[in-house]
């Protein structure tokens, strides 16, 4: 079952989060990069084409045996789903068509997310944000654990079982740490989905809506994608808050694993960051970095020093704005 890990609180710090002072100094000395500042046309195409592979599974699964329907769920649907969860991401930097075309984004994420089965791209947009702006914030970014899940999944097995549910957590934390009114956007996303998962059903019946929603759990928990969740800003090593993965996960994810390169330059696309990486070498090739998400996933488990308590946290200061 393992150790009760060493850590029982997070790790607060009390200086400001290091990408907008790097973003900074980069720029200062290497102002080419803001030409990469501009959309990812070929986002849009990607995620078409996204939505279509899926359609056509829920096409193909209807008629096959339960089993089958599960192990395609984990083996394809899974990938997919966790993919198109990263291309909401990049959407809501407005990548698929530009800061000009804001709204366009937002419905563009929504059409992204019916492949989902469950409503998620207005509100993670709205979350994300915050994320960015207040790295860390105590009862700001959703992106840190709870007191509960930092007390209580402190043991091997409990981590490993943290890990399954991760997409239950990522769901119910914002409305424990940071519930917002509900907006006009997200009532449309959630209708928008309801209609889509009835269509599915009526069209194919109950085994592609299992598909699609399997699909989506288990994509985003136990997976090999997943370990992206905890690379990102889970304190490996003391003092260092965001690390990059360098591995071949990136061609499935739009590059997230570049995940210092984002924090720098969250307006520049993820098809653009290895450029960022490549013109800023002297920035981050010295940084911690990961090559395996699999890896991080085990050493996560394994590791009794490492928990869901192991991330930097902020007490904010001054006039917190949010969306």
């Amino acid at each position: 079952m393992g150790n009760t890990v060493a850590r029982e609180d997070f790790e607060w710090v009390y200086t400001d989060q290091p990408h907008a002072d790097r973003r900074k100094e980069i720029l200062a000395k290497h102002p080419e990069i803001k030409a990469l500042m501009k959309p990812d046309y070929n986002l849009v195409w990607v995620v078409v084409l996204m939505v279509a592979a899926q359609l056509t599974a829920f096409c193909l699964v209807k008629d096959l045996d339960w089993k089958w329907v599960v192990f395609w769920a984990y083996v394809f649907g899974s990938c997919i789903s966790h993919s198109m969860t990263l291309a909401i991401h990049e959407i809501s930097h407005n990548s698929a068509f530009g800061n000009s075309k804001a709204m366009w984004n937002r419905w563009f994420g929504i059409f992204a997310n019916l492949p989902l089965g469950l409503p998620y791209s207005i509100s993670f947009k709205r979350y994300h944000m915050d994320h960015h702006r207040y790295l860390g914030g105590d009862g700001i970014d959703v992106d840190i654990p709870t007191n509960f899940e930092g007390w209580f999944f402190c043991t091997r097995f409990r981590k490993f079982i943290w890990i399954v549910l991760q997409p239950f957590f990522y769901a119910i934390r914002p409305l424990c740490i940071n519930p917002k009114p509900i907006t006009r956007l997200e009532i449309i996303n959630l209708l928008a989905q309801l209609t889509f998962d009835v269509v599915i059903y009526y069209l194919w019946g109950v085994k592609s809506i299992f598909y699609m929603l399997a699909g989506s759990v288990l994509g985003l928990g136990l997976h090999p994608i997943s370990g992206h969740f905890i690379a990102e800003h889970y304190m490996f090593l003391k003092g260092h808050e965001t690390y990059s993965y360098y591995g071949p996960l990136n061609l499935l994810t739009f590059n997230v694993g570049y995940h210092n390169e984002h924090h720098d330059f969250p307006n520049i696309p993820g098809k653009s960051l290895p450029l960022v990486k490549k013109i800023a070498a002297e920035y981050y090739d010295n940084l911690p970095q990961y090559n395996s998400w699999i890896k991080v996933l085990y050493d996560f488990v394994m590791d009794d020093t490492i928990s869901p308590y192991s991330r930097m946290k902020r007490q904010l200061k001054g006039e917190v704005k949010q969306d």
